[in-house]
């Protein structure tokens, strides 16, 4: 598309207003990208600068279609803003997903004063800023499951636990003791749990990792007659592909070229056990002493099943928009469907013990 309005013709007061938003925008979002690339060398650097360099020409559409009305600098948006900052403070994968989910998000597609290129380009953008994302996400990913979920196992259950003995009108002391007992064996479970998936699932993929040693035997192999090509067609080659793999590696070997260096797997997206299981046992049980705090605190009663519930919400939805925005999914709905599914959980739970509860009075 083409720019509705040029220099040559006096923009409307709403044009000139939303020009100006999208320059101060664009000024806003090459700084996160400069400022991202001042933490980091090499490819990574030269990528984010790109980006800022993509920016920038953006910001000359608006100031060429602004003209003499390109009036004092603005500040941009409140995301733009908050993301600039983040960048500065702490750089990493969570700005980079707040990024990507921010040029997901571009108006320009459905705007006729910006043009067909700078809507790909911000499509584009999206797209490299996802790939920088995913590199820290496959590094911290098991270890953030971890957390995660064990965060929001020892929120929702130990609410229920101590919403569903609580209604039955027990002592508070005792919904307490109940509560820290819930604490304690949910953190070991957890902890123990993750440790046995993560190492059993690192084993079953090693399992299946080719030998490297294998390669060893490949110059002994008779160059007539050899099953080279079977091991390549068992690892998915078509037959006459895996037939003109092993040739070639059986010539290289021949040549005295050596053995061609294979890829290294790597198992970083599903973490190291100890890392995992420490981080679940101590996020579980931050999660789960959120619930108990009003009894540490000598309430009890209705008021400290309202006042546990509405901790217990608030830090759901703190979680929720965390893991949205390291998805770049929205955080606010991400925010909404974990509060949802932890209360709940908890409010059945709780209905549960009120029937129990009346039906031992």
């Amino acid at each position: 598309m083409s720019a509705s309005s040029g220099p040559e013709s006096r923009p409307s007061p709403a044009q000139v207003r939303r020009w100006r938003q999208y320059l101060a925008d664009e000024r806003a979002e090459g700084a996160v990208y400069r400022q991202l690339a001042s933490r980091r060398t090499g490819e990574e650097r030269e990528i984010l600068l790109g980006l800022a360099d993509a920016e920038s020409r953006h910001e000359q559409h608006w100031r060429t279609l602004l003209g003499d009305q390109v009036g004092k600098p603005r500040r941009g948006d409140l995301r733009t803003r908050v993301l600039g900052r983040l960048a500065r403070t702490f750089g990493g994968v969570f700005v980079l997903a707040l990024a990507q989910n921010a040029e997901a998000r571009s108006a320009y597609a459905h705007d006729a004063d910006a043009t067909d290129a700078m809507a790909a380009d911000e499509r584009v953008h999206g797209e490299v800023v996802r790939a920088l994302a995913t590199r820290g996400r496959a590094r911290m990913s098991g270890t953030f499951r971890a957390a995660v979920f064990g965060a929001n196992d020892g929120l929702v259950s130990n609410l229920a636990l101590v919403l569903g003995v609580g209604a039955t009108g027990i002592s508070a002391g005792a919904v307490l003791v109940t509560g820290i007992a819930g604490l304690l064996a949910g953190a070991l479970s957890m902890g123990a749990g993750e440790y046995v998936s993560v190492r059993s699932q690192r084993e079953l993929l090693e399992a299946s990792t080719p030998d490297a040693r294998a390669d060893e035997i490949i110059p002994d192999l008779d160059v007539g007659a050899n099953e080279l090509a079977l091991v390549y067609r068992a690892r998915g080659m078509e037959a006459a592909e895996a037939q003109e793999h092993a040739a070639g590696v059986i010539a290289r070997v021949t040549a005295g070229q050596g053995v061609p260096d294979r890829e290294v797997q790597s198992f970083e997206e599903i973490g190291n056990g100890w890392a995992a299981a420490i981080s679940s046992f101590c996020f579980f049980a931050s999660g789960a002493l959120v619930p108990i705090l009003p009894y540490l605190f000598g309430m009890s009663g209705l008021p400290a099943i309202l006042l546990a519930a509405g901790l217990v919400g608030v830090v759901l939805l703190g979680t929720g928009a965390v893991v949205g925005v390291l998805s770049g999914a929205p955080p606010l709905r991400r925010a909404l469907r974990q509060l949802g599914i932890g209360i709940g959980a908890a409010a059945v739970t709780y209905v549960l013990g009120l029937a129990f509860g009346t039906t031992v009075v």
